[in-house]
């Protein structure tokens, strides 16, 4: 009884330690992708903080209209959603989209009509179950996207923008806070607004050819495609952080489980040692 114990510890010591190989590869791997992540993000900030500068010294005047800061009676809200391609990353994916479940519905319960694009596999899966119009579906992309991607993303929301198939474009994602903390937020895209003057002291002073109205316009897709990327970056990293940590926890875990099926087993193996000397010791005695 005592060694057919033995064995059944042994088998889940030996699958444990497997587990704990295949974790702890996944923190390692998670690692260094944080840290690629970290530096795309970094490697691209200072242009489109120049674009937003820009952008606020126009929007500055007083007489300054665009197509992307007026305000519509109708609402119609497309919401932009980014989650993770993978699991194993914690509360990461489940936490982000149900920050956007509850803006849906908070939106819904002022009659607006909802449309959403799903950024990450898990994104299309959740959005594909529910009954929501989606407007499109990028699965698969966090860890390739560059920023001519984002670009032709950017450049379909805008148009459709203009063409008012929605008249408020909002975006849900996760944003890198620390290597333990990630934040799901909600910010507004379109129309723009509340922009403040980032170190251009007065658009009086620049010249605009052919208006500001139409550099301003221009301007608005390359930064929407800036935003996006800089948030699917910061998503791809904060998942990278999330499933880091969720990995190194496994590890630990594996590491508690695996003392003590060592100690069961040590126990299982001194009772049979014990049991062994108790039936020599008893035969010696028959035999005298």
């Amino acid at each position: 009884m005592a060694a057919a114990n033995m064995k059944d510890v042994k088998r889940r010591i030996r699958s444990v330690e497997s587990t704990k190989q295949i974790t702890k590869a996944m923190e390692l791997v998670a690692s260094s992708k944080l840290r690629r992540a970290k530096e795309k993000a970094l490697a691209v900030q200072p242009f489109f903080e120049t674009l937003y500068d820009i952008m606020s010294g126009i929007s500055s005047d007083r007489d300054f209209k665009s197509v992307y800061t007026k305000k519509e009676p109708e609402k119609s809200t497309l919401i932009i959603v980014i989650a993770g391609d993978r699991g194993l990353a914690g509360g990461y994916n489940s936490n982000v989209l149900k920050t956007a479940e509850q803006r849906i519905r908070r939106l819904e319960s002022d009659k607006e009509k909802i449309s959403v694009m799903a950024i990450g596999k898990k994104s299309v899966e959740y959005f594909d179950k529910q009954s929501y119009e989606l407007a499109g579906r990028y699965p698969n992309i966090a860890e390739s996207l560059d920023i001519y991607e984002a670009m032709d993303i950017a450049q379909e929301i805008t148009e459709r923008f203009r063409c008012r198939d929605f008249t408020r474009v909002e975006l849900v994602y996760t944003t890198f806070v620390s290597a333990l903390t990630q934040q799901p937020v909600e910010i507004s895209l379109l129309p723009v607004e509340n922009l403040e003057n980032g170190g251009v002291k007065s658009s009086s002073l620049t010249e605009y050819d052919p208006s500001p109205e139409e550099v301003f316009d221009g301007l608005v897709p390359q930064y929407l495609g800036g935003v996006l990327y800089a948030a699917v970056v910061d998503s791809y990293a904060s998942e990278q952080a999330a499933r880091r940590t969720a990995m190194e926890s496994a590890s630990d875990n594996a590491d508690e489980m695996i003392n003590q099926l060592s100690l069961l087993y040590n126990r299982a193996r001194q009772a049979q040692i014990t049991q062994e000397i108790n039936e020599i010791s008893a035969g010696s005695l028959r035999d005298e």
